[in-house]
This record gives C-alpha cells, structure tokens and sequence, in this order.
C-alpha cells in the first residue's frame, strides 16, 4: 500500500496515512469467478462419472487446469492419502516430514513408486548411496521429477552432478537439522514458511508450497487462510485481473479475492460447489490466479498482464484412474464426501 507522510507542523510529528484506493478490476476480474465455478462442476462431474465433454466451456475442455481446490489435485491426494496417512509407514514427525520432503522435491507419483519397490521409505533405514544409486539408473529411462515447476539444483551448495543427488542431501540437511521439532514449535505458518526458505534451493514459491504439503500432516495445524505468498503465476493473473490494485499488494488482492468469495459468486448468479462445506483457502485463491493466467490468454488475449506468453501449453487428457478422494482428517469434511 501507498503511504502518504503528512506533517502536522502544530504538533510537530509525522502521521501515516494509508490510503485504501479502489482497485480496478478487468474483464479477467469476472472470468476469475466463472472459472472457479466451471473448472469445480468438472470436478464433480468427474466424481459422478459425467462423460466428456465436461463442461460447456471450450476452453476448460480442451486445456489442462489444475482442480480450484490445491488438496483436490491427483499429486495432493496422493500425498495426504499414501505418503502423509500412510498406516503402513511409521507417523512419527520426523519419519512424517521425511516422506513429505521426499515425495514433494520430486513431486512425481511414479517416483515415490519407484522408491517403494525398493526401499521402506523410513528416515531410520535410509541410505543416501543405495537411493541415489536407484535414481541415477531411473533417469536414463525416465524423467524423475514433476512438470509442475522447476526445483533448483542446489549443485553450488551440496556440489553433486546429478540434481536428484543434492535433493536427497537437501532431505538430509533439513531432517538432520531437527526441523520438525522447530516447526512444531512455531505459533504462525509464516514462522514455518521463514524457516524452510533459509535452507538451499527453497525460494519463496518453493518454501510457501512446501509448508502448505507439511500443513496437511499432524506436524501442524493452522489455517489455510492465516498466510499466502503468491507465486509467479498467480503475480500473472492478478496482473490480468486488474488494471489497477489500488495501493493494494499481491497478499492483499488474494486476501480480498478469499474474503469476497461468496459475494461475487452471487453477484455473477453463479452456483459455485464448495469442497463438502469447505470454502476456498488463501492458497486456492491464489491458485485459481495461477490458473487465470492461463486461461485469460485464450478466453482474452488482448489482456497481457505481465506475461508475454500468448498460448498454454498442455492439452487435458483424460486420467481414467478414479480417485477416491480423502482429505486431511482435521478438515473434517471427509464424512460429507
């Protein structure tokens, strides 16, 4: 926000104004909303098993959007349902954060399944040798790591040719460091998010999106509306969104965009789907602006934004896996599904 520095000279002292101007919005501003409802009825239709196409909306038909809902995705349930509440793996905080960090630096199912082939999956029984030596022989068959963003290679700090081998000292240095313990110990996600980016290779993005994986376990507890940093991708929607944010920074678009919710879905006459009760959450608010970023550059290609990219790039392409879905039991929303 602006700050305007007023002097009044009778009391002699400085007072801080903060002026709230109003943003304004773009025609991206209603498409946000409409996205949000169409892309979440696919996701119920999906579960009713409504066949193809899925929506009336081209666009979504064609392209391949991530679900409104972050915790909805294939790669979260995975993680919530066979990494985090795994009852065949040990549920101590440390063997949990293990698996966490294991599963996400990749961020790739078929790894994880790799893995499991061939080892317990425990922090007790890992060896950096025999992990990095089954890695090394995956990649000349296949791509070990997600599409979905780039992790750093940390080479410069753990000195390793091979990215997958300074990840897994990465693992080592953030669990021999007792990190679960200080995480614990934090009163705020904020505190937590601070903690993960001091180590190598976890930016802002990366550490924001670790800490909401982590946020799902027992290690913590908070709210998904206590805290949001927002991605490159969601800096493209909100750039698309507005002509103008009012003084108002990236943080507080989102934080509005959450808070407002219910009240543009009506405004718009839409009849958006929550999760089994559940609203949306700061990280999917600013997920659904990750999404708009895309969309916009087909449903309004005369808006830029700060993006020069003109076409997205992956088609949908039917996974006909079914997904029983099972959330975080501290949701409490899993009764309902």
């Amino acid at each position: 926000m602006k700050e305007n520095l007023v002097l009044d000279t009778k009391k002699s002292e400085i007072i801080i104004h903060v002026p709230l101007a109003p943003a304004k919005p773009t025609e991206v501003f209603d498409s946000y909303w409409k996205f949000a409802s169409l892309r979440q009825e696919v996701f119920f239709n999906r579960i009713e098993g409504i066949e193809f196409p899925l929506t009336s909306d081209p666009i979504i038909n064609k392209y391949k959007f991530t679900n409104v809902y972050r915790a909805s995705d294939r790669v979260s349930q995975f993680l919530i349902k066979n990494v985090i509440y795994n009852e065949n793996l040990p549920n101590s905080p440390k063997e949990i954060l293990f698996r966490i960090l294991l599963f996400k630096l990749f961020n790739k199912i078929e790894t994880w399944e790799l893995l499991s082939e061939n080892f317990n999956l425990t922090w007790e029984d890992y060896d950096f040798q025999a992990y990095d030596r089954v890695l090394s022989n995956a990649i000349s068959k296949n791509t070990i790591y997600s599409a979905a963003y780039i992790m750093p290679s940390c080479k410069s700090y753990f000195g390793h040719l091979r990215k997958h081998s300074n990840h897994l000292k990465l693992i080592e240095l953030i669990i021999n460091k007792n990190t679960h313990e200080f995480l614990m110990s934090f009163k705020t996600m904020q505190e937590c998010f601070e903690l993960l980016k001091s180590f190598p290779g976890l930016g802002d993005f990366l550490a924001y999106q670790l800490v909401i994986d982590i946020n799902y376990s027992q290690i913590l507890n908070f709210s998904e509306s206590e805290f949001v940093v927002a991605g490159p991708g969601a800096k493209g929607g909100i750039s698309k969104c507005f002509n103008d944010t009012g003084g108002l920074s990236n943080v507080e678009i989102i934080k509005f965009m959450t808070d407002r919710q219910e009240k543009e879905f009506e405004r718009l006459e839409l009849s958006f789907k929550t999760l089994w009760g559940r609203r949306l959450q700061l990280i999917d608010c600013q997920n659904i602006f990750c999404e708009v970023d895309k969309y916009a550059r087909v449903k309004h290609p005369d808006i830029m934004g700060n993006s020069d990219r003109l076409r997205i790039k992956q088609t949908f392409k039917i996974n006909k896996k079914p997904i029983n879905f099972w959330f975080p039991p501290k949701w409490n929303i899993n009764k309902n599904i």
